[in-house]
């Protein structure tokens, strides 16, 4: 009989001291990500160099919206069981729609992304605005919890969630954290300002237990988080303020408050105005690579101001998608960034 069957509680302290466990480097190392998960994942700014971008294609799922439902008080299509809204007094021009978005994965192609989908409920038309299912962190993924609940199963934005928790575990994606208990929060209300800092917009679908979860996650990466009050009925901070390059944002500065304003000069981050007579959406834009965005037509004054700043604009179409109520940001989801240097 060997002494370790004697006292087998100092077996394991010997071949701990052969075998230690070894916390560092940490887990969002780059070659601890390429050596446990097969390649560096998430996002630290937004606007480094975009490598992945998860989307969904808009299909028969629009079918569901119907043209006799129409409030002319909001001038829109809008069912209150089902949970949807179209800003239109007719019915989706589903094939425009698509013509519309399949323009925008050719385009993010083209910039060197690669383009991955999701699948969605078939009686769930907002889908396709996959931003606000995620958040990629340095590292990995953090699962949002969405607001509505549609009176029937697959209506509503709750359980797109699980497509885009699926999705991600198959290309391979660590899941870092899924918004759980009473916590709301939808991926368009966050901003990275810089690798340090993000603001997140406090509104109707984003609650302060949801953010503590966020910062609980970024606390670790030394990561600060602001939350920003929207004004009104505002939903998503995307509509008020998108990074379009290392220190330069487009905003709408009549949607932030005025320290928040503050803020992104203390933090270097200079400011560029959305002309008020352009698409609302213009500000809903996606930088691809520092200084340079993808953004709708109809903001060609908008376009002209952030060409005096250096940022170039790729122009497309996207007014059949905007009637469901988001834009080329909402409609994007980030997986893979560059980080800046």
């Amino acid at each position: 009989m060997t002494q370790w069957r004697k006292h087998p509680e100092e077996y394991y302290h010997v071949v701990l001291k052969r075998i230690p466990p070894q916390p560092s480097p940490p887990f969002e190392d780059p070659e601890m990500q390429e050596r446990v998960w097969g390649q560096r994942w998430g996002c630290t700014t937004d606007v480094g160099r975009l490598r992945m971008v998860l989307l969904h294609r808009p299909g028969q799922e629009w079918n569901i919206v119907d043209s006799s439902k129409y409030d002319p008080e909001i001038d829109a299509l809008i069912d209150d069981d089902e949970q949807w809204y179209f800003r239109s007094d007719a019915a989706p021009n589903i094939p425009r729609m698509q013509e519309q978005h399949d323009n925008l994965a050719r385009v993010l192609r083209e910039e060197g992304v690669q383009v991955e989908y999701v699948d969605g409920s078939p009686r769930n038309p907002k889908a396709i605005y996959t931003r606000d299912t995620a958040i990629a962190v340095n590292g990995g993924a953090i699962i949002c919890r969405m607001g509505p609940v549609g009176k029937y199963p697959g209506t509503g934005r709750r359980g797109e969630e699980a497509y885009v928790a699926r999705k991600l575990a198959s290309l391979g994606m660590p899941i870092l954290r899924t918004i759980h208990g009473t916590g709301l929060f939808e991926g368009g209300s966050f901003c990275f300002l810089n690798e340090r800092n993000v603001a997140v917009g406090m509104s109707y679908r984003q609650n302060e237990e949801a953010v503590r979860q966020i910062e609980e996650v970024l606390a670790v990466q030394g990561v600060k988080v602001h939350r920003v009050p929207l004004v009104g009925h505002s939903l998503h901070i995307d509509g008020c303020i998108v990074m379009v390059d290392v220190d330069v944002a487009l905003i709408r500065i009549t949607r932030l408050p005025y320290w928040f304003l503050d803020l992104l000069h203390d933090l270097g981050i200079r400011t560029v105005e959305a002309h008020p007579e352009d698409d609302p959406r213009a500000v809903n834009c996606l930088a691809v690579r520092p200084g340079r965005v993808i953004m709708c037509t109809g903001s060609e004054r908008t376009q002209e101001r952030l060409a005096k700043v250096g940022v170039e604009v790729i122009p497309i179409e996207y007014d059949e998608v905007h009637k469901g109520g988001g834009g080329i940001h909402c409609s994007t989801l980030p997986l893979v960034r560059d980080p800046i240097s």
